[in-house]
C-alpha cells in the first residue's frame, strides 16, 4: 500500500515538473536554433522544398468552397472563412497579401485553440507573433490605434515581399541576432504553417497494415520534427511531447471541420491542405529569394 502510494506520488511530482518546464520554455516557443542534428533519420533542412503545382482540379476547388464545406456553428473555426483568407492571399505578382495572411492566422489560431488548454498555450505565441506584423505596419504608417485593415492595406507592409525587401533597405532585419523584425516574424509562422499542413495532410492518410489509424497525436509528432524541431532547444522539444500527448482523437477534429467520418473528413481536408499549400510555397520562394530562411 505504502509503494503504491509513493508510485502515484511520483507520477504527480513528474507531471508538475514537466508542466513546470512548459511554462519556463514557453518564452522560446518558436526560437530558430539552426545547425542542430536532430536523429531520426532528420536533417535541419528537410521541409525546404518546392511544393507541387497544382493542377487544374486541385485549382477549381481553390477558387470557391465546395458545398462539402459547411458553417460550424457554435465554434470561431470555420473552415470556410479560413479559406477564403488563403485564397486571397495570393497577388497576381507572386506575393502574399499580408492582412488576408494575417486573418488565416487568425483562423488557425482558432483552430489550435479548441484542441485543448496545451495547445492553445503555444498558440498564444502565435498570436503574438501575428500581433507583432500587426503592430509595426501600424507604426510605419505612423499610426497609434488599430483601425480595420490594421495598417496593411497600403504602405510596405501590404505584402511578404514587399516587407522583405523594406526591411532590409532600412536595416531592420538582422541575419546573425534576433530582432523583431516582420521578416523574423513571418519566418517563424510558416515553419508553423508547414507544421499544421503536414499535419492535415497526416489526418487524410487512411490506416496501416493492420487496420489501425494513426492518432493525432503521433501524426502532431511526426509534422513537428519536420517543421519544427530542427528549429527548437532540447528542453522546447521535450516540452512538445506533453502538447501531443494531449490532443484529442481524431472524432474531435472531425467535429472541427464539420463532418461526422474519416470519409467525409478527407475531401475537406484536402482543399485546406491546398491552399496552405499554395502560400506556404510562395512564401516560401519569397524568404529563399532574401536568404531568410534562417534568420535567427
Amino acid at each position: 500500500m505504502v509503494f503504491l502510494r509513493w508510485t502515484t506520488l511520483r507520477r504527480y511530482l513528474l507531471l508538475s515538473a514537466m508542466l513546470a518546464l512548459l511554462l519556463f520554455i514557453s518564452s522560446i516557443w518558436l526560437r530558430a536554433e539552426p545547425g542542430r542534428s536532430l536523429g531520426r533519420g532528420r536533417t535541419c533542412n528537410s521541409w525546404e522544398h518546392s511544393e507541387p503545382p497544382l493542377v487544374a482540379a486541385q485549382q477549381e476547388e481553390l477558387d470557391g468552397a465546395p458545398p462539402l464545406i459547411r458553417e460550424c456553428p457554435g465554434q470561431s473555426f470555420q473552415v470556410s472563412h479560413l479559406l477564403q483568407f488563403l485564397n486571397s492571399c495570393i497577388s497576381a505578382a507572386d506575393d502574399v497579401l499580408l492582412e488576408p495572411y494575417l486573418q488565416s492566422w487568425d483562423q488557425l489560431i482558432s483552430f489550435m485553440e479548441s484542441l485543448g488548454t496545451m495547445v492553445s498555450f503555444f498558440s498564444q505565441k502565435l498570436r503574438e507573433k501575428v500581433a507583432l506584423i500587426r503592430e509595426l505596419s501600424l507604426k510605419q504608417q505612423g499610426r497609434q490605434t488599430p483601425v480595420a485593415a490594421f495598417g496593411l492595406k497600403n504602405g510596405v507592409y501590404r505584402s511578404a515581399r514587399t516587407m522583405v525587401e523594406a526591411e532590409l533597405r532600412l536595416g531592420v532585419v538582422s541575419f546573425t541576432r534576433q530582432t523583431d523584425s516582420g521578416s523574423r516574424t513571418l519566418l517563424r509562422l510558416h515553419r508553423s504553417l508547414l507544421w499544421l499542413k503536414l499535419l492535415l495532410e497526416g489526418l487524410t492518410e487512411g490506416p496501416d497494415a493492420a487496420g489501425r489509424l494513426k492518432p493525432p497525436g503521433e501524426l502532431s509528432r511526426d509534422a513537428y520534427w519536420v517543421a519544427l524541431a530542427p528549429h527548437h532547444p532540447w528542453m522546447l522539444r521535450q516540452a512538445a511531447e506533453l502538447v501531443f500527448l494531449a490532443l484529442p482523437d481524431r472524432k474531435y477534429f472531425w467535429q472541427l471541420v464539420c463532418v461526422q467520418s474519416q470519409e467525409e473528413a478527407v475531401p475537406v481536408l484536402h482543399v485546406i491542405i491546398q491552399a496552405l499549400a499554395r502560400v506556404h510555397a510562395r512564401t516560401q520562394r519569397i524568404l529563399e529569394e532574401h536568404a531568410m530562411l534562417e534568420l535567427p
